[in-house]
């Protein structure tokens, strides 16, 4: 049987949750016995990632030479798998070139709108959904008749605890203390403000309470200038992005994330993985994923959020079978395995259909 030839494309500059699943991806098919190439912006995380892995990937200077390169390789591979938005619509658009099934895989749950937008979907052989919501999303926005669910996956690394430990030790000193984790983007849609009145309800009352916050965005600057403004420098502290992040979770006693918007949230499935409790909003698919599995609050409900933080925190009554419950949940049906098996599935039904 002839070898199944997949080109991946995701052309984003940053390193984020949508970056990781893409890597998965392509690393699990590869494992499968697929040829797998990637489309990925020269010297991005992802491309310097996927090469130290050895994945064939092919790097992008611009968005206009990702259109050249999808209109002289692409007719080359069985399907085009884009997995952001732009990079859905540089397959799209250069479809009528390469000729080949797309398989997009949608990952945020804003409401898509536009007649582009709309061509550009129907002109796609099979979009895949994150989670329900944001299938339901697509579907009720009649993007869409269908959209099947193929939820991201978590690896699980060996996490450096010594590299963990010492950034603990160089922040905080012999501090004792309890840390709550955010790995988020500084972005509205993430909600930071929030963040900040979490940090002001709770830094009186608990003068062992810090909070440690991972990632980068354009709010990044602005966010420091309020922990100033707000005198809470000494207990609330910005990492920016760092390279393998997971290593992280060693040494938060709680995460927490609020979000406005949220496709899935790859970032709680590696509490989840990791026993780290989980404190959310409700935003996209996040309502479903924490279910039963952590603490859920509305979006914005500060109050809600900081009295979770103190229920994980400083309730020695509190029962935590929910974090076997998120743990049994990842083992069973978060794998990275098992995401390829979908997928498989999905590639070769829209072969047969192609036929």
């Amino acid at each position: 049987m002839r070898k199944l030839k997949i080109l991946q494309i995701n052309t984003e500059k940053t390193w984020r949750g949508g970056e990781r699943q893409t890597f998965y991806t392509s690393l699990g098919l590869i494992k499968e016995g697929v040829s797998v190439s990637l489309i990925a912006k020269k010297n991005s995380p992802l491309a310097k990632k996927a090469i130290d892995n050895r994945i064939n990937v092919i790097e992008s200077r611009s968005n206009f030479h990702t259109f050249l390169i999808l209109f002289l390789k692409a007719k080359e591979f069985d399907i085009i798998h884009p997995q952001s938005g732009k990079s859905h619509t540089e397959a799209v658009l250069t479809k009528i070139f390469h000729r080949r099934p797309i398989i997009y895989t949608r990952r945020v749950d804003f409401v898509p709108k536009g007649i582009f937008t709309r061509l550009k979907y129907k002109m796609t052989d099979s979009v895949i959904s994150i989670s329900s919501a944001i299938s339901k999303i697509l579907i009720e926005s009649k993007m869409v008749e269908s959209s099947k669910i193929i939820s991201s996956a978590v690896a699980n690394p060996v996490l450096n605890k010594n590299r963990a430990l010492a950034l603990k030790k160089s922040t905080l000193g012999d501090r004792q203390v309890k840390i709550v984790g955010i790995f988020s983007a500084f972005e509205d849609h993430k909600d930071p403000i929030t963040l900040i009145e979490i940090a002001k309800l709770l830094r009186h009352k608990y003068k062992n309470l810090v909070f440690f916050h991972f990632g980068d965005g354009k709010l990044f600057q602005d966010f420091k200038n309020q922990l100033i403004i707000n005198k809470l420098q000494d207990s609330y502290f910005c990492f920016g992005h760092k390279h393998n992040v997971e290593d992280f979770y060693y040494i938060i006693d709680a995460f927490l994330i609020t979000s406005k918007m949220e496709g899935l949230g790859s970032s709680v499935m590696d509490a989840f993985n990791f026993e780290v409790p989980v404190i959310s909003t409700k935003a996209g698919g996040l309502k479903e994923l924490v279910k039963n599995k952590g603490f859920i609050c509305e979006v914005g409900d500060k109050n809600c959020l900081a009295k979770a933080i103190e229920n994980v925190l400083y309730n020695t009554n509190l029962d935590r079978s929910f974090i076997q419950n998120a743990k049994d949940f990842v083992d069973k049906e978060l794998s990275v395995s098992f995401m390829i098996k979908k997928y498989l599935k999905e590639y070769l039904l829209i072969l047969k259909n192609d036929e």
